[in-house]
């Protein structure tokens, strides 16, 4: 019997919840606490002339993104789906969410990320901060949000964000893609799931109608501006660094790379509640499921994909990210993500049968 090399036990360890897992885990904490709560990487961000520590994590985040997308691409070189999908989250995180924001601020212009949308960044549609933007932000941030995200996510689901844009799932998908098949499949998992992720959605409503309603009468009502105030600072160190950051990105290496995505992100809630009602669905061929259970174990938002395709049940869940990688690992290739209506479907279907 051959015995695994120490590069071997390694590789394990990193995929498996090993020593190594935890220590990685462990550093990617550390990192973050030091990141959101102490100014140990402003020196650091200074000698490499970079500005701010803010802008030494962007750097250091579009280079996991462009190296783990490479890693990606040469994995997944011969699925069109996944090259293309890897090839624009790539592209979206090194220009809308790194290049472009330093050359607005070189030509002295609000550094501003096109890539993300309320309420993933509700600080575009804080009236305190949008209305001090130049006219195409405003534009952008409401129009964007109220329309650009709905009416791709009817058409597409929520995997035009969630796995084409986003920089949240274009570092899971590319930094953490060893460890995507950690995520929990428990069904106490998705009962917290359908708890947690929504009652964000609904903090970070209430913040966005605090917002407004502060902005409106503050002046006269000095006590909920202050209180407004504190919820934002409070949503902000839990919600965006906490949850996002600390636990988000600190867990991959423990339970897969979309905890944040999946229990807390609002974007994510927001989405898949339009998903649910749109196009987007899977569809199973009937009676060609194995049940080998790769589908399962490689859904990083930790759905029972097999016990659908067991049941030549198509689907639509509003966790689902549109990542492919279902339908990538199935052998026999039961599964297809499709942009079809339900009635669509059946009509497909009945057509089928008869030939």
């Amino acid at each position: 019997m051959i015995r695994p090399g120490l590069g071997d036990r390694l590789a394990h360890d990193v995929t498996n919840r090993g020593v190594t897992a935890w220590l990685i885990s462990a550093l990617l904490f550390a990192f973050y606490i030091v990141l959101y709560f102490t100014e140990w990487f402003t020196p650091v961000a200074a000698t490499l002339h970079l500005g701010s520590k803010w802008a030494l994590y962007g750097t250091l985040y579009t280079l996991a993104v462009l190296i783990g997308g490479g890693f990606m691409l040469r994995r997944y070189a011969h699925n069109r789906y996944q090259v293309l999908r890897t090839v624009c989250v790539m592209c979206v995180q090194a220009l809308f969410a790194y290049s472009l924001p330093q050359f607005l601020m070189f030509i002295q212009q609000p550094e501003f990320y096109f890539s993300y949308l309320w309420p993933l960044k509700l600080d575009y549609l804080n009236p305190n901060y949008l209305f001090h933007l130049p006219l195409p932000f405003i534009l952008w941030s409401i129009l964007g949000s109220f329309l650009l995200v709905p009416i791709l996510a009817i058409f597409f689901g929520k995997r035009w964000y969630c796995s084409w844009v986003c920089g949240c799932g274009g570092l899971a998908n590319t930094f953490g893609e060893p460890w995507r098949h950690l995520s929990a499949k428990s069904t106490k998992a998705w009962r917290f799931e359908r708890v947690s992720i929504y009652s964000v959605l609904g903090l970070a409503i209430v913040l966005t109608a605090l917002m407004f309603a502060s902005y409106a009468v503050g002046g006269v009502h000095p006590q909920l501006a202050s209180f407004t105030g504190e919820y934002q600072k409070w949503y902000g160190i839990l919600v965006a660094s906490v949850l996002a950051g600390v636990f988000g990105v600190g867990l991959y290496p423990l339970n897969g790379t979309r905890v944040w995505c999946r229990f807390f992100c609002p974007m994510a809630a927001l989405l898949g509640i339009v998903q649910k009602a749109g196009r987007y669905r899977i569809t199973v061929k009937d009676d060609m499921c194995i049940s080998c259970g790769l589908c399962s174990k490689y859904c990083e938002m930790g759905i029972d994909v097999r016990s659908y395709a067991q049941s030549n049940e198509s689907f639509t869940r509003a966790s689902c990210v549109g990542c492919g990688l279902c339908a990538e690992v199935c052998p026999r290739g039961v599964l297809r993500l499709e942009n079809v209506t339900h009635q669509a479907q059946q009509l497909q279907l009945v057509q089928i049968q008869r030939f």
